[in-house]
């Protein structure tokens, strides 16, 4: 038997390959020349946590370095990221009184309606995003209004739309509706249209799942289910038919910009929704997944940045077109 030597030229031909795709791996220039997918920071949107009072900065147990912020502080994180070229911040209001039918959510003088306008006023060029719900203002954590034990949906759209009202008329960008109630998108749009906000946009949470990664969010927000789970109304993650038909409603029904909810396991999903949409698709880094890669960069086990960034190409490359993570400033920084 013939032994083949490195170095050494085989006497029998052998077959070479005709195209090598290696290449064009063969440097750092060349590499970054024919990447398909790029993530830029202006596809950023970061998320902020804000609560009545002054001067009340509270680290999240489960989400370090994401904190509840009172106001004051919350327009420094707003600068933070205007500063870091981030597109838009999302906000979620946490008040100190919660009722049973979330009328903190639609109070002119509720707390998202009054840093809305104190950011309108004090930072400029930088997106203000709301998002439209009712759980982090009701005292049972449920997305709606509940009878006998059971989330109402039609009563509970007129709450929404006024809602999406009062932070248009607070000065937001961008509404974001996260109920996952059905007809909720036709019926703030309507609402939003008698009330003069045409070019108001809706970024509608289409494809939002029951998910075990929503945890670390439940502690922030202070927005858990005093009884049940959300699954009467949140999507089964085990369906995605089922995602395509809650895009495709929300789309009829005049959703400007459609999101996936939670990210990293549901690639598939934003996939599969690029090919049935012309419209913007944003995807929800949520805070089990950004916690998950905080704990295990802390123990050593992975490179953060690496890591980070790996996941967002990730989102990318699936069709993703706007970004909501809570890594917003270390990508930024990181970009830099």
């Amino acid at each position: 038997m013939k032994k083949f030597v490195f170095g050494t030229p085989m006497k029998s031909e052998i077959l070479r390959p005709i195209f090598r795709p290696r290449r064009l791996r063969n440097n750092k220039i060349i590499r970054e020349m024919i990447r398909e997918n790029h993530v830029r920071v202006q596809d950023l949107i970061y998320p902020i946590f804000i609560v009545e009072g002054n001067n009340v900065k509270e680290e999240i147990s489960s989400m370090p370095g994401i904190y509840r912020l009172s106001l004051d502080h919350a327009l420094e994180e707003v600068n933070k990221a205007k500063e870091s070229g981030i597109s838009g911040v999302l906000l979620f209001g946490i008040p100190n009184e919660k009722d049973s039918v979330g009328t903190g959510a639609y109070h002119d003088e509720g707390i998202i309606q009054r840093s809305v306008r104190a950011i309108k006023k004090q930072v400029k060029d930088i997106l203000v995003v709301t998002d439209i719900c009712n759980c982090e203002y009701t005292d049972h954590g449920h997305c709606g209004i509940v009878h006998n034990g059971n989330v109402l949906n039609d009563e509970t759209l007129e709450l929404l739309a006024k809602t999406a009202i009062s932070h248009a008329q607070a000065g937001a960008d961008i509404v974001a509706p996260s109920d996952m109630m059905d007809g909720r998108i036709a019926s703030i749009r309507q609402a939003l249209d008698q009330n003069n906000f045409y070019d108001l946009p809706i970024m509608s949470y289409s494809a939002k799942y029951s998910s075990a990664f929503y945890g670390p969010f439940r502690e922030a927000a202070q927005s858990t289910p005093q009884f049940g789970d959300r699954k009467s109304y949140q999507m089964d993650s085990a369906n995605s038919r089922e995602a395509i038909l809650e895009i495709s409603l929300d789309l009829d029904e005049g959703a400007d910009i459609i999101m996936v909810k939670p990210a990293m396991a549901y690639m598939d999903i934003i996939a599969k929704a690029k090919e049935i949409s012309d419209r913007p698709i944003a995807a929800y880094n949520v805070s089990g997944e950004y916690s998950m890669v905080k704990a295990a960069s802390f123990n050593g086990w992975i490179d953060e940045e690496k890591t980070v960034m790996e996941i967002m190409t990730g989102l990318k490359r699936a069709g993703t077109d706007i970004i909501i993570t809570y890594h917003a400033l270390d990508i930024a920084k990181w970009l830099k």
